[in-house]
């Protein structure tokens, strides 16, 4: 089903929505929107919210397509008698175009210009009826499989997997992903299963990151450039990826996942998220890695590596940090940070699990036992209420 999204201007112009859009696809902040064009940050976050983050393009006749003109004149032309080719010579078309238009508008007996304007119009709609609204017992199971917070990805393969032949019960998750955010489609699926997803994000995100502000900058820093090369191909254990994993702020845990054996050891921070809060907490729980296992770290670009210099004086691991907006250089650790977020939502607070609530398993046994291919054994360490 498609439905007439409403879309509010809140106070901005039709060449201000273009700038907001403009800005918000470069990945800047709603309060850097809404200074830009002097309006409050709320406006723009609920301009953009309004249409789940996607951008409805007003619907625009190409200039390949009949005008109306143009089917006033094939009227007239049919009426005085005139032939397809007449009528394709005199308005410089191809005579099929002319045939076509006039075949699927009820022939030269039934063709009437407005009819036949009003009908391509419908026909060019966009979107077209969704494939949810479509097939109920597809949405039904997408619906269930999103309750049960798996991701559009995850359903995707799972429905290929499931109904390798019939493609009317598989559908790709981007199809999915504008089920739940773009205003058009909303009534094909339930949008509150937006709050399932691992995100929870209520709307889209610009592709490009947020533009950086200039805080934070930190010092000395080594870039993953000079890594290792053995670190690559993941035959060697003893290379470890990091990051934090937000709560409600301050609230944040650490994460260090092995790229051989994707061991995952969970650092509790009670004391908050600057790095001299950060630094103790995981010099402690690098220390308690036994050192043939403990060669590089790899961390993104957060401020809270600001003390990695003494961290590897500690440690005797040396930290090399992604590329600017480049997190997909610990990919490992992104991917099992976006599943512990099923478990650690952004709206809880991480603050109230001290270190001894997280049970790793062996670490020298599991990491020992990994298979170099990276389909190894993924031991996650376990939360406990």
């Amino acid at each position: 089903m498609i439905v007439e999204a409403q879309v509010r201007d809140y106070g901005f112009s039709p060449a201000q929505q273009d700038e907001v859009w403009r800005r918000w696809r470069e990945g800047q902040s709603f309060s850097l929107i809404g200074r830009a064009l002097g309006a409050p940050m709320q406006h723009a976050r609920r301009f953009l919210y309004q249409s789940g983050g996607v951008r409805l393009t007003p619907q625009k006749r190409s200039e390949r397509h009949l005008s109306g003109s143009e089917r006033e004149e094939i009227s007239r032309g049919i009426a005085a008698g005139e032939s397809a080719r007449q009528l394709a010579k005199r308005l410089g078309r191809s005579p099929s175009t002319v045939s076509r238009e006039v075949a699927r508008n009820g022939g030269r007996d039934r063709y009437r210009a407005a009819s036949a304007d009003a009908a391509a119009y419908e026909r060019g709609r966009r979107p077209k009826q969704v494939k949810l609204a479509q097939r109920p017992a597809l949405r039904a199971l997408v619906e269930t499989k999103l309750a049960l917070c798996w991701s559009p990805e995850q359903i995707a393969g799972w429905l290929r997997r499931q109904f390798p032949g019939d493609a009317s019960m598989q559908i790709s998750h981007e199809a999915i992903y504008l089920s739940l955010y773009d205003p058009r489609r909303r009534q094909a699926i339930d949008r509150s299963l937006t709050q399932r997803l691992r995100s929870g994000r209520p709307m889209r995100r610009p592709k490009i990151a947020r533009r950086p502000t200039g805080r934070g900058i930190i010092r000395g820093m080594v870039s993953i450039t000079a890594r290792p090369a053995e670190v690559e191909d993941r035959k060697v254990p003893s290379h470890w990826e990091g990051d934090l994993v937000m709560g409600t702020r301050p609230s944040a845990v650490a994460t260090l996942v092995e790229r051989t054996s994707r061991y995952t050891a969970i650092v509790a921070l009670p004391d908050g998220i600057k790095a001299e809060q950060v630094t103790p907490h995981l010099t402690r729980s690098l220390l308690g890695i036994p050192p043939q296992l403990r060669r590089t770290l790899t961390w993104d670009r957060g401020r809270e590596m600001a003390e990695h210099q003494a961290i590897t004086a500690g440690t005797g691991m040396p930290i090399y940090l992604c590329k600017p907006r480049s997190p997909w250089q610990r990919g490992t650790n992104g991917n099992t940070n976006r599943l512990l977020r099923q478990y650690l939502p952004k709206g809880a607070d991480l603050r109230t699990f001290s270190q001894a609530t997280w049970t790793p398993s062996p670490m020298s046994s599991t990491i020992a036992h990994a298979r170099p291919t990276g389909t190894a054994l993924r031991q996650r360490s376990t939360l406990t209420s």
